[in-house]
């Protein structure tokens, strides 16, 4: 399921999602200390692009829960919030469960982004 989940998650509300994850991207590197967490926000628009096949895991330490904390502050929420929403909308249906499942993901990764590994 992973090439055709992917070609429908992007009329399922991915590539939105994505645009959101590239302009909060851009929005921190225009501030050089936002560099690396603008650059953490491109590395996760790839995947919410295309999430299928794709697994996460989290960790990190003290350094990784310090840039937790800003970006749940900064940009975290509204993410977490447009995903949550599009994974409802989703799971309305029974054939978009497994979209909305996804959308469920990258809400719970728009809340802790940082210290996390996508394999």
């Amino acid at each position: 399921m992973g090439c055709l989940g992917n070609i429908i998650w992007c009329i399922c509300g991915g590539f939105i999602t994505c645009l959101s994850w590239l302009l909060a991207g851009a929005l921190w590197c225009i501030t050089i200390v936002g560099i690396p967490i603008g650059v953490q926000c491109f590395k996760i628009a790839g995947l919410v692009l295309f999430p299928f096949g794709k697994e996460v895991d989290y960790g990190g330490g003290i350094g990784s829960f310090i840039l937790n904390i800003l970006w749940i502050v900064f940009s975290g929420v509204p993410l977490a919030i447009e995903s949550a929403f599009w994974g409802v909308i989703c799971c309305i249906t029974i054939v978009g469960i497994p979209f909305g499942l996804q959308h469920f993901k990258i809400a719970k990764l728009a809340l802790m982004p940082f210290g996390t590994r996508v394999y």
